[in-house]
């Protein structure tokens, strides 16, 4: 017995819908002069004018006594196809009293029943309303009461195609991880780095691309056919560089360890805004703002303030506006720095409101 072939690969997808085409409308039946009505005997109605809904013609039956020997304490209100027809007509309908108190009339819902007029001509409620629960109502004023019949026809239902089978995918942009791969494997390096003694490798055209102050320095100062030359930094470390040359590779950081990420973060920020990488600088912003105490709030907005990150200093405020944070903060080697740096910031924070 051969074995049963294994089906790989994406599975063929596509979609369709059910359309259905529909006309609605409704009519209003008003019964004027109530007790007089009630001396029609039991299955016998009184018949509202023809109305139109959906190109077909319609009579509301009112039947005071109801319509047959089972309904006689009751008022049956139908709704007749007011007309020949050689096909079935769908419909949905209601039939309510045209002023509900504290509802709102709706057309026929999803919950309505459906019914074919055709070789039956006539549907409604044999048992609308108890004539004594009518006669005990507000509905019944100055001996009258008025219906209403929403009716709603289906003129045809039909399946479209709404997506044809999917034979190609195209897989998610790939140009970060192969950037990622070329400053991994360093080919085509055309530019070295020397930072806290060690050696990076990279490319002009990616990173002037990336940074107008990359861009400045490697095509602006040094000559173009001086491929081998070296560029040294000295106010960064090392591996902060490396995360700021793989951010400008793949536009997006690496995991940290989260008792690390706080630190790499503000010394990225300080490199980001050296090199003029915005996106970077406000990913940064969003990371440190998770980082906000007691004890780290006075280096957080002294970042904030010498490098211009309003949203940060906003989330760093934010914190403070809690009398309680502000009693822990102030107590701190951290803030007696922030006064002597930044003095407008401690003036700025003693002018804060207090919350009500």
């Amino acid at each position: 017995m051969s074995s049963p072939i294994a089906c790989v690969g994406e599975p063929l997808r596509s979609a369709s819908a059910i359309v259905a085409t529909s006309a609605r409308g409704y009519h209003t039946l008003k019964i004027d002069g109530y007790r007089c009505t009630k001396a029609t005997p039991a299955g016998e109605f009184l018949q509202s004018s023809q109305f139109f809904v959906g190109g077909h013609c319609w009579r509301i039956y009112y039947y005071p006594n109801g319509k047959d020997s089972e309904t006689v304490d009751y008022i049956s209100f139908y709704l007749k196809l007011d007309e020949i027809v050689t096909e079935d007509v769908k419909t949905m309908f209601t039939i309510n009293f045209a002023k509900v108190l504290g509802k709102r009339l709706s057309w026929p819902s999803a919950s309505t029943t459906g019914y074919v007029f055709g070789g039956k001509q006539m549907w409604g409620y044999p048992n609308f309303i108890k004539r004594e629960n009518l006669e005990k109502s507000e509905h019944l004023k100055d001996d009258s009461f008025t219906i209403r019949c929403d009716v709603v026809v289906v003129h045809d239902i039909c399946t479209k195609q709404t997506s044809t089978p999917k034979f190609v995918f195209v897989p998610p942009p790939e140009l970060n991880q192969h950037l990622g791969d070329l400053l991994k494997t360093e080919k085509g390096a055309d530019v070295v780095f020397e930072v806290g003694g060690e050696m990076i490798p990279a490319h002009r055209c990616v990173l002037a691309s990336r940074s107008p102050v990359f861009s400045a320095e490697l095509f602006g100062v040094m000559k173009e056919g001086d491929t081998a030359s070296v560029i040294h930094i000295d106010d960064l470390e090392a591996q902060v560089f490396k995360e700021l040359l793989y951010v400008a590779y793949t536009d997006s950081l690496r995991e940290a360890k989260e008792e690390e990420e706080d630190i790499m973060c503000q010394h990225l920020l300080i490199a980001a805004d050296r090199y003029n990488m915005e996106r970077l600088k406000l990913i940064c912003e969003e990371k440190l703002c998770k980082y906000i105490d007691a004890g780290s709030v006075p280096t957080i907005l002294a970042l904030a303030k010498q490098y211009h990150c309003n949203g940060l200093k906003k989330a760093c405020f934010d914190f403070l506006s809690c009398p309680a944070h502000r009693r822990a903060v102030v107590a701190t080697d951290g803030f007696k720095n922030l006064c002597k740096s930044f003095h407008s910031l401690v003036m700025e924070l003693i002018a804060m409101p207090s919350p009500p």
